[in-house]
């Protein structure tokens, strides 16, 4: 077995599997009830679950959430916490933050798609700029990097924050890890200590990687597994938070 490999086994067996950092709801990208989600929890046999559900600019439901949640803690001896997953939308590290955070517990912040002055732009639009010679990969990558440190010390001044599916749009663009040199995961790393993020190994977005994991842990960073399930049967299920 290699170092790398024996550092990442090492990572995944320090993670309490018997919590679920990011889990849906109907509220928003989940199919299930917040009710219908703690008894798969409890089924699969977990002590904690973070809701997680996608909130913007314009969502209203969030009192309605979080009432949901505190009515489901008096009939369960599970830890449930109420979070909310929020994206960075521009390369200042703005956030498309909802009305009024005050009954979010915790932050799990996404950068899905990569904020330039232009806008947002998705994956697709990624591989057009790389391909017109506009961007580089490890220009890409720099940027992706940048943007999440600069969101994550904004999202910090809010609540707690997590790291959701790390990185991941780099896969999505049709990017290997390793155009992400050992100074930006090391910045990054210097940035989740600074800022007390947790970093999410998403197991429905299979991030980050093996070697991101590893990097981090040798970093120090806190993890937890997160299943970002959007239905109940798939909360605290582990396959790739196992084998990565």
């Amino acid at each position: 077995m290699t170092a790398e490999r024996e550092s990442v086994v090492s990572a995944v067996d320090a993670l309490d599997l018997t919590t679920d950092a990011h889990v849906h709801t109907g509220f928003s990208a989940g199919r299930d009830s917040v009710g219908v989600i703690v008894s798969a929890a409890d089924q699969a046999g977990l002590t904690a679950i973070t809701f997680a559900d996608q909130v913007g600019p314009d969502s209203t439901w969030l009192p309605a959430y979080a009432d949901a949640i505190a009515r489901a803690r008096r009939r369960t001896d599970l830890t449930l916490r109420v979070a909310a997953e929020i994206e960075v939308v521009r390369p200042d590290g703005w956030l498309a933050l909802p009305a009024d955070l005050g009954h979010v517990e915790a932050v799990s912040v996404a950068v899905s798609g990569l904020p330039l002055e232009r806008g947002v732009l998705g994956p697709r639009d990624v591989r057009a700029l790389i391909a017109a010679g506009e961007m580089s990969a490890e220009q890409v990558a720099e940027r992706l990097v940048t943007t999440t440190i600069l969101g994550l010390r904004r999202a910090c001044r809010y609540a707690p924050t997590q790291l959701a599916r790390p990185l991941r749009l780099l896969t999505d663009v049709g990017l290997d890890d390793a155009v992400l040199s050992a100074d930006l995961v090391a910045a990054l790393a210097a940035a989740c200590r600074e800022t007390g993020t947790v970093v999410e190994i998403s197991e429905a977005w299979r991030s980050p990687s093996g070697r991101i994991v590893a990097m981090l842990r040798a970093a120090e960073v806190a993890m937890v597994p997160a299943s970002d399930a959007r239905y109940a049967a798939e909360v605290g299920q582990w396959q790739y938070v196992r084998r990565v």
